[in-house]
């Protein structure tokens, strides 16, 4: 239900001057979060420490214990180093170079963001970071890396490089960045709450008898979860140790049989949380995991996730004498397919977030005429408008607000210096989401400030095709990601054009805006299933002119199809907001697609028009009608 002071409040808005109504960002900061400037004094330090331990090179991963997206403050090394602050990215630092290795949606950022006399950018579609290494460490030379923040796969990577390369691979338990960071935050400790038993949808006691069924047919007497996201998901629990994912950084060992331990700092939990968690997990500190795991690894046989367990815990294992068997976790399949409970969560935060979107919109259209309206604007407008539905927790992600050649920044983020006036006759990309009570949102729109040229029209509805073709898709059971990609870029192909970012991820419930282990993009190799989410995000860049992405967020559910011989998926449509009509080609668009384009705003009106007032649903009334 919509806040019943969100409509009054709305209307106070519109009738301020524009375009400075009393808008407020509280989960989102635009102030500048590393100093690049300070990267050639900070790398000095780093070489001179390494040097101090005979040791020649180091790898610095952007990533904490548990490999996650967002890390608390402590853990922000790559960003402290260098000024970058992306959420992925390496560095691998030589005695005559530091390469920087960003993805495709970061090679704009880390430029502007870094010192490029200390620091060398290298896009990771040019080569990877263990080709690179083959390729320029000078044999004999000793590359060290961290065995807390590597992982097994990592490590594999590393050692055949630096093998073909002749150097030799050292691990540094004690971290020499920690000993060169004076001021360093300290480690989070926010507390944990239990995550509502309506929204879950199972209970933890029903969750880990299919962990310990999955555990079985492994062959496994039990998993270590490293991943919290996992071991919050496992015993309904959340918290607020990451910014924008209710996370409590946690440990978990599940035994085949047996109580599981549950690994946590005992200063976050009250309580009734620890009573409520007592009769599910044996509960101790973090600091009991080393032992516990040596104690219990003695003649078994451990999973650990190649992909997020550190080389440390798994070292820990071998020598107790345990067996790591490599493979992925087994919550994260269980945690993707989403239930009845946890769907049904989804759906209606969709519904509230696209009212919220929709009043925003309603509201740019006036504001940004007036030629005023910045960047930052738009973003404290837009989490105001989600504030008032009464229930917003916290943003998803910090919201992508790039007008003109900042659109083409595919993962901006606006600053007070980068602030940009959104100007007449641009584009304006808006990337957004929310964590809601009951669900989670990921949303792109991308909007015509004035009137938009004939090659943002073709640029647009280009994107519009593929991204229509995905959430159109019907494929057999087994389809992967990979599989499904082309569909989404199949029109920008035929141009001669392409998107340098995957089309879709997995998105969490009351979790992260990005969780595994499907994806939709060229490296996708996990098969699509039944209730898992994902995001249908196409997208064009025009280098220092205009960025396009249209994103909504899709289930995987079961469809019939006559005469199939195969059991069947295809997607429903979560999000619910208008898409840009003024931007759509329509002579480039078939019938099916018209039809398709009418279907879902003749949707977006029926389930978010009756939370409108009267102007709003007038505005809304001419954004979805038909093309046609």
């Amino acid at each position: 239900m919509i806040h019943p002071g969100s409509i009054s409040l709305y209307a106070r808005f519109m009738s301020q001057p524009l375009p400075l109504p009393p808008f407020h960002a509280r989960f989102q900061s635009f102030e500048e979060t590393a100093d690049g400037s300070a990267g050639p004094a900070r790398l000095k330090a780093l070489r001179e420490e390494l040097a101090r331990r005979g040791i020649d090179g180091y790898i610095v991963p952007r990533a904490d214990a548990h490999q996650n997206e967002y890390v608390p403050p402590a853990e922000e090394r790559l960003a402290w180093l260098t000024g970058f602050t992306g959420s992925a990215g390496l560095l691998i630092v030589l005695p005559d170079v530091a390469a920087l290795f960003v993805d495709g949606r970061y090679t704009l950022q880390a430029a502007q963001q870094v010192d490029g006399t200390a620091f060398t950018v290298v896009p990771l579609a040019e080569i990877s970071p263990d080709r690179w290494l083959e390729a320029n460490l000078p044999a004999g030379t000793s590359l060290s890396f961290d065995p807390w923040r590597t992982t097994l796969d990592g490590r594999e990577k590393y050692a055949r490089a630096v093998a073909e390369a002749r150097g030799v691979l050292v691990a540094v338990p004690e971290d020499p960045i920690a000993a060169i960071w004076p001021d360093r935050p300290p480690p989070p400790a926010a507390p944990v709450r239990l995550h509502d038993g309506t929204i879950a949808g199972e209970s933890i006691a029903d969750k880990l008898t299919r962990v310990r069924a999955a555990l079985t047919k492994a062959k496994v007497d039990a998993a270590l979860i490293t991943d919290p996201h996992a071991t919050a998901w496992l015993f309904n629990i959340r918290g607020g140790d990451v910014a924008h994912t209710p996370l409590p950084l946690s440990w978990s060992l599940v035994p085949r049989e047996g109580q599981p331990l549950l690994f946590i700092d005992p200063a976050k939990l009250s309580n009734s949380v620890r009573d409520a968690l007592a009769p599910a997990a044996d509960i101790r500190p973090e600091t009991d995991l080393e032992p516990a795991l040596a104690a219990f690894a003695p003649g078994k046989t451990l999973r650990l996730d190649q992909a997020t367990a550190p080389v440390h815990l798994a070292e820990v294992v071998e020598r107790a004498g345990g067996t790591v068997a490599k493979g992925a976790d087994p919550v994260s399949a269980l945690k993707a397919r989403k239930n009845a409970a946890e769907i049904a969560g989804m759906t209606a935060a969709h519904v509230r977030d696209g009212a919220a979107l929709t009043r925003f919109l309603h509201w740019f259209d006036a504001a940004a005429a007036t030629g005023s309206l910045t960047e930052i604007d738009a973003v404290e407008a837009l989490e105001t408008f989600r504030a008032a539905n009464g229930d917003l927790a916290d943003v998803s992600f910090p919201t992508i607000s790039g007008a003109g050649p900042n659109g083409a920044i595919v993962h901006y983020r606006v600053t007070r210096a980068s602030n940009r006036t959104i100007g007449t006759g641009e584009l304006f990309l808006l990337d957004s989401g929310a964590q809601y009570p009951d669900g989670t949102t990921d949303v792109t729109r991308t909007i015509a400030v004035g009137t938009p040229s004939a090659d943002m029209r073709r640029h647009f509805t280009l994107v519009l095709k593929g991204h229509i073709a995905l959430a159109r898709a019907v494929f057999p059971e087994g389809t992967t990601g990979a599989q499904l990609d082309p569909l989404a870029r199949q029109y920008l192909w035929a141009a001669g054009l392409d998107f340098e970012h995957g089309t879709g991820h997995g998105v969490g419930a009351v979790l992260s805006v990005h969780e595994g282990p499907a994806r939709i993009s060229k490296l996708g190799t996990v098969a699509l299933e039944a209730g898992m989410i994902l995001s249908n995000e196409p997208g064009f860049y025009k280098a220092g002119a205009y960025g396009i992405r249209i994103e909504n967020l899709l289930l995987v559910a079961p469809r019939a199809v006559d005469g199939a011989e195969k059991k069947c998926l295809a997607f429903e449509t979560l999000t619910l907001a208008p898409i840009d009509r003024r931007l759509i080609e329509v002579s480039l668009l078939d019938a099916a697609e018209v039809l398709w384009m009418d279907a879902y705003h003749a949707r977006v009106a029926a389930e978010v028009g009756p939370l409108m007032d009267d102007d709003t649903r007038a505005w809304l009334a001419k954004a979805t009608a038909p093309l046609a």
